[in-house]
């Protein structure tokens, strides 16, 4: 049987997002940094529980969200497998642009922004720079 790829889920029950969303969300995440690639087995429902307490009937809500929407299939006996990736090239091939993204990040924990302050300012640059808006 296929190792499965090198995706730990990270469940924060404090988000307000639901468990199953946040598997997904994280999920996503690895496809478009390429951490999962076409033919990685996820984790089974077994190892999500162990790794993370939840309910194994949420890992396979989640499996499922991600097989309807054919990022993942389930193959019977073996496992879930990634189908697709979500990345662009230049996500994981950009080493300076990651290095400034780091160094913002350092910057910005250096300032007292937590993780959620920061998501705050870089959707709301990402969101006003999307629309042609001028940020200051």
């Amino acid at each position: 049987m296929a190792e499965p790829a090198a995706v730990e889920f990270r469940i924060d029950r404090r988000s307000g997002v639901a468990t199953y969303l946040q598997i997904v969300q994280q999920t996503k995440q690895a496809l478009r940094l390429g951490v999962l690639e076409p033919g990685d087995r996820l984790p089974t429902a077994r190892e999500v529980v162990e790794a993370t307490a939840i309910n194994p009937n949420t890992v396979l809500k989640a499996y499922r969200e991600l097989e309807r929407e054919g990022l993942v299939e389930a193959r019977r006996g073996l496992g879930t497998f990634v189908r697709r990736t979500l990345g662009s090239v230049a996500a994981t091939t950009d080493p300076p642009l990651r290095a400034e993204l780091t160094d913002w990040t350092r910057r910005a924990r250096a300032a007292g922004l937590d993780r959620d302050d920061m998501s705050a300012l870089f959707n709301d640059v990402l969101d006003s720079t999307s629309k042609g808006e001028p940020h200051s």
